[in-house]
């Protein structure tokens, strides 16, 4: 892999940590700020996978990928269940 595309992967993943930082400080949501972080991870592992076009790396990615998507999909099911309100959402019939 060229010198430039790790660089890359590993500003990529620190803006993500520090966009996840400021996520969960304005929204104050922990499953906010995890899906920007898996996003940011999910871009870093793609520009690596550029770099380094081996099954190890597609492998990689691809784990990443899944990863994100269950984390996703769980927390959507969390946030959807009923009786719990989301966060930020109004209920709506008014207050509890």
């Amino acid at each position: 892999m060229s010198e430039w595309l790790g660089a890359a992967a590993v500003l990529i993943t620190a803006g993500g940590l520090l966009s996840a930082v400021a996520v969960y400080r304005m929204v104050r949501d922990v499953g906010s700020a995890l899906a920007v972080l898996l996003d940011f991870l999910v871009a870093a592992g793609l520009v690596r996978l550029a770099g380094d076009l081996s099954w190890d790396g597609i492998l990689l990615a691809a784990a990443v990928v899944a990863v994100r998507r269950l984390i996703s999909a769980g927390l959507a099911t969390a946030r959807h269940t009923a009786g719990s309100p989301v966060r930020g959402v109004p209920h709506p019939g008014g207050r509890r």
